[in-house]
């Protein structure tokens, strides 16, 4: 069984459980497109802080903390799913979606055209230090920030590079939004690891994982503001 929640609310949780074709990767999903806000998807539930995403404006040195940030970030998933203090972590190496590497080649871009490249600051150390000890303890919330963190950048975070792209970098398209092979065919055998893995949760465990979903989207959209730092 896979469980529809309401994140933080435990007991909604398990009054909504259903069966869903695509898994408990729908579930996972399904919870994180609520979270999202009205005017960055039809799905989302959240009203609309601040400026919305095409009014932002976009610095080098904003876009330049945040890849800094997010390399950081990205690094520390390596390292958690190389060491698999979990057996089920081993599942998600070497998937094709690792960012960590391309990040690199963006940075070194960004050097050899003069640019000084700043040190990770606290939103990138607060989620890096938030997931290596989550990842020690907890391995279906640990599972939920991997999902969160891999498949957004894939959707929304592709949007978000491609229009600070074109404001600050003439379209240049960076590395860190190019995969090698067919990305659908990366996210679909991803899609089914991670199936395979819940199956073997109990249903709390899965509402844990769910209830990780709220505390993923904050750390990694304190990641993005600093594009606009």
């Amino acid at each position: 069984m896979v469980v529809t929640a309401v994140v933080g609310a435990p007991a909604a949780a398990e009054r909504s459980i259903k069966r869903y074709t695509g898994g408990f990767v729908d579930e996972m999903r399904s919870v994180a497109m609520k979270l999202h806000s009205k005017d960055q998807s039809k799905e989302g539930e959240k009203e609309t802080q601040g400026k919305p995403w095409p009014k932002w404006e976009p610095t080098t040195d904003g876009y330049l903390k945040f890849l800094v940030d997010s390399k950081l970030v990205y690094d520390t998933l390596d390292k958690i799913l190389d060491k698999a203090e979990f057996p089920e972590y081993a599942d998600f190496r070497n998937t094709g979606l690792e960012r960590a590497g391309n990040l690199a080649k963006d940075l070194n871009w960004f050097k050899e055209q003069g640019h000084l490249i700043p040190e990770p600051l606290s939103p990138g150390l607060d989620y890096s230090l938030y997931v290596e000890e989550l990842s020690k303890k907890d391995p279906q919330a640990f599972i939920c920030h991997f999902y969160n963190t891999y498949f957004a950048h894939t959707a929304g975070g592709r949007m978000i590079g491609k229009k600070v792209a074109a404001k600050i970098l003439s379209g240049k398209e960076l590395e860190f939004y190019k995969w090698d092979g067919d990305l659908s065919h990366l996210l679909q055998n991803v899609r089914e690891k991670l199936n395979r893995v819940a199956e073997n949760w109990t249903t709390d465990e899965k509402i844990r994982c769910l209830q990780e979903t709220e505390r993923s989207f904050k750390f990694n959209g304190d990641i993005l503001h600093l594009i606009v730092a």
